[in-house]
């Protein structure tokens, strides 16, 4: 069993307010890492045409990651079709499978998180539970950033993003 990191306290709440009054700003903080212009460092994993994939911020497991369809697009139910709904998933996949295959994982959880109040843009959240993590530590309490996130250094995630992108299969 390869060990987590450790986990440092976040403030949630100061985070919660933080991308509110982007929302509220019309600041979209998907586009602008699609688009080169955030304010600080991402570490892409993955993008194309279709889509972008980076490691998570405030990641809770190693190997966290965010993926999100380059256009803006807030419902992947009523604003993707079908063909494009699934060559979206198709990253999803792969970069799933990267993952995988870089950091040890018994499951890979995949959920779409965000709201019409912040974090519109869709975007699924790939994060691998690595193998022997008590039960009560499991599913939604793994991906929770009240529980603490991982104190990882820009270094290594830059690291772990360029193990993942040596891991993704062609198309």
């Amino acid at each position: 069993m390869m060990p987590q990191p450790g986990r440092v306290p976040m403030d949630t709440a100061g985070y919660a307010r933080r991308v509110r009054e982007s929302r509220i700003q019309g600041r979209c903080f998907i586009c602008q890492i699609a688009s080169g212009t955030h304010s600080y460092r991402h570490h892409v994993v993955y993008e194309d045409d279709v889509a972008i994939a980076f490691l998570n911020r405030y990641p809770t497991l190693t190997g966290y990651c965010l993926v999100a369809p380059r256009e803006h697009v807030e419902s992947w139910v009523h604003d993707l079709g079908e063909t494009q709904f699934l060559d979206f998933q198709r990253v999803t996949y792969r970069v799933a499978r990267a993952i995988e295959a870089t950091v040890p994982t018994e499951r890979m959880y995949a959920v779409s998180l965000g709201s019409q109040q912040a974090n519109a843009h869709v975007h699924w959240h790939l994060a691998p539970l690595p193998p022997g993590v008590p039960y009560e530590q499991q599913e939604f309490y793994a991906l929770r950033k009240e529980n603490g996130v991982i104190n990882a250094t820009d270094a290594a995630q830059a690291e772990l993003a360029s193990a993942i992108r040596r891991h993704l299969q062609p198309p």
